[in-house]
Parts: C-alpha cells; structure tokens; sequence
C-alpha cells in the first residue's frame, strides 16, 4: 500500500537547543525526513536560514511557500510550506490577535496524482485567549468538516497549546477526530506536545510518530512530527 508522507517542524530560527545558529543542521535533518509536505515554523528569511532551504529545494524538488508574519530590516519571520507535489493554489490567512506577535496560516491545494489535498500550515501564539480565537478563526476559515467529500484536509503546524484538554485541542478534535499527540517539545527532555498534525477524514492516518534522531535534538528546540497517510 502506498502512503504519503507529511511534517511539521519548529527550526527555531535554525538556532539548535545548544544556542548555536548551524542552518545546515536544519537542512540534514530536513533531509532525513524525507517527506513529501513540510510544514516549518519560525523560519528567518535571513541570508543563512533562506539560502539552505531554497538550496534544498534546488536539489530535491520541492517547492517553497512562505508565509511571512514578522517583517524586519534584515530578516522576514514565519511559515513555510515545503511541497514536492504540484501546488494548485496559495491563500494566507492573518492571525493576528490584539497586540500579541503577528501570526498567521498558509493554506496551500495540492495536487496528489489527481486528488486534491488541502494543507493549512500555522503556528499558534502564546496566551490561551489568543490560541482559542485562533482556532475559531482556522475552523472558521476551513468551513464544514466533509464539505468537499473528494478532498483531504490536513492542519499542521506547531499549536503552543501545553494542555491536551484544552479547548483548543477539543475542538480541533471534535472537527479532526482522535490524533496522536506524541511530545515534540522541548528537545532535551520532550514532555509537551506542542506540535500536531491533523487530517480529516481522520480514517487516511497511518500513524503520527517524533522524528527524534541524534542530529533532529541538536539541531532544535522542537523535534519534527511526522504523519503517513494511506494514498487514495
């Protein structure tokens, strides 16, 4: 059986958990993943951290979506989508709540071998009041749960929510389903699982697994989270 594999990953700015700035650290492990779709966050569109991935991209094939939330002197600040299959569409969703840092989602339609997957890229911010409006605002903005039955929808990124029964996560389980929330966060001794990937319909996921090798502990505060689904 076919499968499709699909990431989200935390680069913390390509700054490893031993405070060292080491872009090409992110790009090995980036590598070993491996994955058809990734979703990053805290990705500087600085010199060093842009130039490895649109390096990477040059070899492998994929294709790069940004999604800027923070725009600076030297450096731009967001999400990036990482795509080898064909990207059909883009949209960018503003997250911003109050005075908090601006946040924001990229929703991206990809075309796999005929069938159309939607994948919604984010991370969350950092007060549970700000992380409940914007999970109104994502679910909002996806509409109705089976609305397109011929499409599969998969939200990802890293959702800062430390609690597992937080209303956050019991409505992107209501909407989502039952998904594996192993912990990604921190690398050093990963107790929180601050990253998620959700798919609907939720009978597609395979497995949710934590890509925590050698280098992935070193080269983070974040391990990457991992998902395979069954290919239609």
């Amino acid at each position: 059986m076919q499968s499709l594999r699909i990431a989200s990953y935390n680069i913390h700015g390509c700054v490893g958990s031993d405070g060292k700035h080491h872009p090409q650290r992110i790009r090995r492990v980036l590598n070993s993943i491996d994955a058809q779709i990734i979703g990053l966050q805290e990705v500087e569109s600085g010199p060093d951290c842009r130039h490895v991935l649109q390096q990477l991209c040059t070899e492998r094939d994929w294709q790069y979506i940004d999604g800027p939330t923070l725009y600076r002197n030297d450096a731009d600040y967001g999400n990036v989508i990482l795509s080898r299959l064909p990207v059909k569409e883009v949209y960018r969703l503003d997250l911003s709540y109050k005075q908090r840092e601006p946040r924001g989602a990229i929703d991206v339609r990809i075309d796999n071998n005929g069938n159309l997957l939607r994948v919604i890229a984010t991370h969350l911010g950092l007060s549970p009041a700000e992380r409940r409006e914007q999970v109104r605002r994502l679910l909002d903005w996806i509409g109705p749960p089976g609305e397109d039955p011929a499409q599969t929808t998969i939200l990802l990124g890293d959702l800062n929510e430390w609690f597992l029964w937080g209303r956050p996560v019991k409505w992107l389980r209501s909407y989502f389903g039952t998904t594996p929330s192993p912990a990604t966060f921190h690398t050093r001794f990963p107790l929180f699982a601050l990253d998620r990937i959700w798919v609907f319909p939720v009978k597609r996921l395979l497995n949710v697994e934590v890509f925590a090798t050698r280098e992935a502990k070193s080269a983070s505060d974040h391990f990457p989270v991992i998902a395979t689904l069954k290919e239609d």
